[in-house]
């Protein structure tokens, strides 16, 4: 069960769930200036934002429904496909094949969908930000503003490298100019080495999935991580530091319990714990829905004899990225192949991508549904930011700027012993750390990011053939070039 610090993101979800049109809403509202300065008006704003981090149907969100950010950003890559089955399900005319292939096109429907998101989230920063500035809020809820538009950011300027970039709302869309690649990175990087140290130190209780001091440096040190591929120069350095931050001041540790869904303990059941997860996005089955990962994998009978609802019987994982995992390795329970309840039985192999049978692919429960539940949402917070990542992203950037081998080492055993396994032998190399980070990190969001930034995301892998580098950014849709002929599309579109 949610604990009572959470309520107060489920009464900002509430009290924004009729608000459908922003000019309509409290923004469009001529309310004192005053009001944004108690806690009232503070909360209200700041939960407007993280209903978008949350997301709802159509793909809003970052792991709400099904085509949005995190399909771009899984569906993608090698450990996550969803193939048509022999039975004609997840055909839907190509696009789940279209993403896995990299064969995708600037109409594609998870492409716009996300892309309408962000900007529609950046719009509600904007707003944000001025309306607490305006009202003399404290400075730590307007660096969170500043904070969460800065993600916002970083998730566009990832996806589609040079964007329409924007501050203030009083442009049209027209007049929005398109940003080099590189200056969103340095405007992102400024805005959150000026804001993070405003942000409490707190976890957990009323910051339980808002942002902290702790998760504005662990999105620091991805973007520092990745900066070589964003800008052409490496920032390992940077990478490092603010990975020692949390590190050495935030107090986390690795929670020892994966994947008991009945617990709090445990990294991905109900409440994701304090210890591990530094930045978590809160999802309730009635009154913040929505997570849908775990009941997407599952087959129809399968998650009736669970949970009394069917499953979609899609998402799954090629029998390749399944077998980086040794039996001895924990985190392999997560994948379920052989007979299951409700009379299914999950073969490990997919024999296609076009007409896989109805039970090919190993399903994975990192997710398992927990109620409240139905159908259609699931109440599994989702790790946006952890501590294993963290370690991961120091051991990274210590091999590749020609740092202590041995000191990577135990960063990755740490990560390693959790899962039950022994110290690692042997000199620990960047393509062990890649392997690792996708035997801990997989479903999270993190893998296209990961696979472009070790170059592997257009090679050659089973049912794909290698990909253009075009692929590694994303099309800008079609519409937001109708509505701003002044953008320039994506090489290669």
């Amino acid at each position: 069960m949610k604990k009572i610090y959470s309520l107060l993101l489920v009464l900002g979800a509430v009290s924004y769930s009729g608000c459908t049109d922003l000019t309509e809403g409290i923004y469009g509202q001529q309310v004192a200036d005053e009001f944004y300065a108690t806690d009232a008006g503070i909360n209200a704003t700041l939960a407007s934002l993280y209903n978008e981090v949350r997301g709802d149907w159509n793909g809003k969100g970052i792991a709400g429904a099904d085509r949005g950010w995190y399909d771009l950003n899984e569906t993608s890559t090698d450990e996550m496909m969803v193939p048509t089955r022999s039975d004609g399900a997840w055909d839907d005319n190509g696009i789940w094949r279209a993403m896995y292939t990299h064969t995708w096109t600037g109409s594609q429907e998870f492409i716009g969908n996300t892309w309408n998101w962000l900007y529609r989230s950046i719009f509600k920063s904007n707003q944000a930000v001025a309306l607490l500035e305006n009202a003399n809020a404290s400075q730590a809820r307007i660096s969170e503003a500043r904070v969460l538009r800065a993600y916002f950011y970083y998730m566009l300027m990832d996806g589609w490298g040079d964007i329409p970039f924007y501050t203030e709302n009083n442009v049209t869309v027209d007049q929005i100019p398109q940003t080099p690649r590189a200056e969103v990175f340095q405007w992102i990087v400024t805005e959150l080495e000026e804001n993070v140290d405003n942000l409490p130190a707190q976890k957990g209780g009323e910051f339980y999935g808002r942002f902290n001091k702790w998760a504005g440096y662990a999105l620091l040190a991805k973007l520092y991580l990745n900066a070589e591929v964003y800008t052409g120069t490496p920032r390992w350095q940077e990478a490092i530091a603010a990975s020692d931050k949390i590190i050495n001041e935030g107090g986390f540790s690795l929670v020892q319990t994966l994947y008991d869904n009945a617990g709090e303990e445990a990294i991905f059941g109900d409440r994701l714990p304090d210890e591990e997860v530094i930045l978590s996005v809160f999802v309730d089955g009635t009154t913040a829905p929505r997570n849908i990962i775990g009941i997407r994998t599952l087959a129809n009978s399968h998650a009736n004899a669970l949970f009394g609802f069917s499953g979609w019987n899609g998402a799954t994982a090629h029998q390749d990225f399944v077998n980086k995992y040794s039996d001895a390795d924990k985190r392999k329970a997560q994948w379920l192949v052989g007979p299951q309840p409700g009379n299914v039985s999950y073969n490990l192999e997919v024999s296609s991508l076009t007409a896989a049978g109805v039970t090919d692919g190993a399903r994975n429960t990192k997710f398992l549904p927990v109620p409240p539940y139905d159908g259609e949402t699931t109440s599994n917070d989702f790790p946006v930011f952890r501590y294993a990542d963290v370690l991961l992203t120091k051991a990274e950037a210590l091999l590749r700027s020609g740092g202590s081998e041995a000191e990577a080492r135990a960063l990755v055993d740490q990560v390693r012993n959790r899962a039950g396994l022994n110290n690692f032998t042997g000199t620990m190399t960047l393509q062990e750390i890649y392997d690792e980070r996708g035997r801990e990190l997989t479903w999270e969001g993190h893998r296209r990011q990961d696979m472009i930034r070790f170059g592997t995301f257009t090679a050659a892998r089973a049912f794909k053939s290698a990909s253009s580098a075009t692929y590694r950014l994303f099309p800008i849709p079609a519409d937001a070039i109708a509505n701003n002929p002044t953008l320039t599309q994506n090489p290669g579109y």
